[in-house]
Formats: structure tokens, C-alpha cells, sequence
């Protein structure tokens, strides 16, 4: 019988409130046995950018990468808000180990191809491209990783990825050897079913329903992309994504996704 592992996702929300950050630690470190956590960057870099007169370019929710700016990202990804996190984490009782991409060779990307955009030092997740095994190793030694969104290409060079694209890939890598679920992390108790009622959570929604709810526009255009991402990932062996409040992580409002 397969273990159960827990990939959660926490994005800049969480990340820019230290309150918000500590209670999630808390929460997080009482989730009992095998999980990983993967972490976005949230306004800071953006932040640090401008101090360094730099301008954020942000496309469609993404970011522009250019080398000055992939400099800055790195720095405040992989080193203040990877460590800090560890930091927190180990403070709250979970044996952290903080990792880039690079670390361990855990994740490697290629730089995205320019089409209409040039993204720059961007990097997309092919198959086979996260390191199940020393995954599988770290996690049982007891430890739990804490990825970020900085990978590499196995050439030298570090690359930005989106960290919803890295949680996926690692769930979708680990589905085989461990009984996965996926957990989307933000600042609402799930989908919802009336975005001014945050009372209205969708308890469960199967793909059927899912195509149903889009095409009569019931789910916000925001919100798509992280559901196709988390349908792709049930028909790729993950056993169950859940969409759920980040300080909410240990109680039952939420909305799960399933295969059927």
C-alpha cells in the first residue's frame, strides 16, 4: 500500500503578511506525516526591483526575466524567503531542508523558447524533469523540502518557474512511488460558487461539473488556470487536488477536485 504524501503550494499572499506566514507555519507543522512545500515570492521582489531601479514587467500574471532581474529573484526566492521559511518551519517543530532546483539536481528546466514574448530566463517544466528519487530520500529520512520557484538547465544556468507549474510537476513525479495529494493554497476557503459570498464554497467538483461551471461562467477567470493545471494533474495519477485557505489547512471547508 502506497504512503501518503502532501504537496502544498503557498503563494504571495501568505508570503507579504508575516502574521498570515506564522500561522501557516503553524498549521502546516501539524500536518502529520510526508509532505513537501513549494513557495511563490510574493511583492517582495518586485519590491526589491524598484529599490534597485528595476522595473517589474509582469504579462499575464508572469514575469519577465531578464538578467538583472533573474539576479534579484534568485536572491530573494532561493535565499530571504526560502531560509526564512526553513527558519520558521524548523522553529515550529518540521525538520525543513530548503532547496532551489539546482540543489541535488531536484529540478530541471529548459528556458522557455521566445514566441510572442520573450520571457527571458524563464524555465518550463518537460517530463522528467524532477528528481523523484532524491525526493523520495529526503522525505524518508524524515525531512520535508521546501522548494522555491528558482530551477536550473543543467548547464550552468538558473532559471525562474512559476511555482504552481513546480507544485503540479511534483506531484505528477511523485504520483507512482506515494499516494499523492495536491493542496493550492491561497486567501479564500475555495472555489467559489458566488465570488462576493465567500460562504458559497464548491465542496467538490468532478470534470464534468468543472467543464459545466466554466462555460456558464460561474468560476473566475483568475481561478481557470490553476483548475486546468489541477485536472491535468488527476489524469496524470495524482490522487486528489484540493483548492483551500491557507490558515484553513487543518479543517474541513475546502473544495476537493476528483477524477470521478
Amino acid at each position: 500500500m502506497k504512503q501518503l504524501l502532501k504537496v502544498f503550494k503557498i503563494g504571495g499572499g501568505v508570503l507579504d503578511d508575516e502574521a498570515q506566514l506564522q500561522a501557516f507555519v503553524g498549521e502546516f507543522s501539524r500536518v502529520a506525516g510526508r509532505k513537501i512545500l513549494v513557495h511563490g515570492g510574493g511583492k517582495g521582489a518586485s519590491q526589491m526591483l524598484q529599490e534597485l531601479g528595476i522595473q517589474p514587467q509582469m504579462v499575464q500574471g508572469r514575469r519577465i526575466t531578464d538578467a538583472a532581474t533573474l539576479d534579484v529573484v534568485t536572491m530573494f526566492y532561493a535565499g530571504k524567503t526560502n531560509k526564512q521559511l526553513v527558519a520558521a518551519l524548523q522553529a515550529a517543530g518540521t525538520n525543513a531542508l530548503g532547496l532551489s532546483g539546482a540543489d541535488g539536481n531536484v529540478i530541471r528546466a529548459v528556458k522557455r523558447s521566445v514566441k510572442e514574448i520573450d520571457y527571458g530566463f524563464v524555465g518550463d517544466l518537460p517530463a522528467g524533469s524532477v528528481n523523484a528519487q532524491l525526493l523520495g530520500t529526503l522525505l524518508e529520512a524524515g525531512l520535508t523540502p521546501v522548494l522555491c520557484a528558482i530551477t536550473h538547465d543543467g548547464q550552468g544556468q538558473l532559471l525562474n518557474t512559476n511555482a504552481d507549474t513546480i507544485a503540479s510537476t511534483v506531484a505528477r513525479a511523485l504520483a507512482a512511488p506515494y499516494e499523492v495529494e495536491l493542496h493550492f493554497c491561497f486567501e479564500k476557503d475555495g472555489v467559489l460558487a458566488d465570488i462576493n459570498d465567500e460562504a458559497s464554497v464548491i465542496p467538490q467538483i468532478q470534470p464534468q461539473q468543472y467543464q459545466q461551471l466554466k462555460a456558464e461562467g460561474v468560476i473566475a477567470a483568475g481561478m481557470i488556470p490553476k483548475l486546468d493545471n489541477a485536472f491535468a494533474a488527476l489524469e496524470a495519477g495524482v490522487e486528489k487536488v484540493v483548492i483551500e485557505h491557507a490558515l484553513k489547512i487543518n479543517q474541513p471547508v475546502k473544495t476537493v477536485l476528483c477524477r470521478s
